[in-house]
């Protein structure tokens, strides 16, 4: 961090700043010039808050060098990170991963049934939500407690490990002893009690970029994760909120780069939730294989017409073993396996 402070600062001053950032463990260079003094700070800085420093009305600059987090940061961790969800690697030069299944959960038949069509068709995990958020509080807003036990049966018969949202703190628990992957939705990117409670577990944890988040925002909220201990963290895009109107959200791909970029950690796609239509899913599915995503997370009903939440985005069994099918041609393009 470097930190430019008006000339007319007297030395008093000057060795007060010097002596504030020294007791935070900082290396402190001081560079006099003719009209300004320059501080540069070496050492663990994302504790330091720019709008604080520059508070102070004998500082007239401060830049951030090095980006805020740590543990994400690609920079003190250059190898890919491979997160372990009950014996399915994700991340690194791995197999693609495919998640699928309803968006809710809707009874032990209907889960059990679309458990063993995404897993014919190829799938590796199953998805479903037991606690819904929704916008209306009089929508459907999940089984609850029996949703997750209708899933652990279907992970029974089929194998397929769990992926199901947790949005309370009191529920982690629950989740704990049986879901495999725990995924905190978009509207609690940045619910901070939660995110440091599932970073005190070692569950790997699915983190949603926000419907309005930067995406440092949303490498920020990775961090407080890992910060509390837990370095299983997955990010997942599922669009974010724009002007446009002919898709539910905007699905973002340049993400995909620039996590890689960025931090170390896998980065998976949600293209049910980025455009809200069935017809569009194949098409973002395969553009983001193409642009090097770690996975695919695809909402699938078998009667998406009578489906109890978000039918309209999503697929068949038979359409979603099509996209899979469609995908390992364009992985095998990029040198991975699907």
């Amino acid at each position: 961090m470097i930190i430019t402070v008006k000339k007319e600062a007297s030395k008093q001053e000057i060795d007060k700043l010097i002596k504030h950032f020294e007791d935070r463990n900082l290396h402190v260079t001081l560079i006099q010039g003719d009209n300004y003094n320059v501080f540069g700070l070496v050492g663990d800085t994302a504790s330091l808050d720019e709008k604080t420093i520059r508070a102070n009305p004998l500082v007239d600059e401060v830049t951030r060098i090095a980006a805020p987090y740590k543990k994400a940061n690609r920079l003190f961790h250059p190898q890919d990170s491979v997160i372990d969800v009950a014996g399915i690697k994700v991340g690194g030069n791995e197999k693609i991963v495919v998640i699928g299944g309803p968006c809710s959960v809707e009874g032990e038949s209907s889960i059990m049934e679309i458990a063993k069509d995404v897993k014919a068709a190829g799938a590796d995990m199953l998805r479903g939500g037991a606690y819904k958020p929704r916008t209306s509080p009089y929508a459907f807003q999940g089984m609850g407690y029996e949703g997750i036990q209708c899933m652990v049966k279907a992970k029974k018969t089929t194998g397929l490990p769990i992926v199901s949202e947790l949005m309370s703190i009191d529920k982690i628990q629950e989740f704990v002893d049986h879901v495999d992957l725990i995924q905190i939705g978009a509207r609690n990117m940045q619910n901070f009690d939660l995110l440091k409670a599932v970073g005190r577990i070692q569950k790997p944890v699915l983190l949603k970029r926000g419907l309005a988040n930067t995406i440092e925002e949303w490498i920020m909220a990775a961090e407080y994760i890992m910060s509390e201990g837990n370095q299983n963290v997955i990010f997942c895009e599922r669009g974010i909120r724009t002007f446009e109107k002919y898709t539910r959200n905007t699905l973002d791909l340049s993400v995909i780069p620039i996590i890689k970029e960025k931090t170390h950690l896998p980065i998976i796609i949600d293209p049910s939730h980025a455009t809200g239509d069935w017809k569009l899913i194949e098409s973002m599915s395969l553009a983001a294989i193409a642009a090097g995503a770690d996975g695919l997370i695809i909402e699938v009903h078998n009667d998406p017409e009578c489906a109890w939440s978000d039918g309209a985005q999503s697929l068949k069994p038979e359409r979603f073993a099509t996209v899979i099918e469609k995908g390992k041609k364009i992985a095998q393009v990029i040198g991975r396996d699907m």
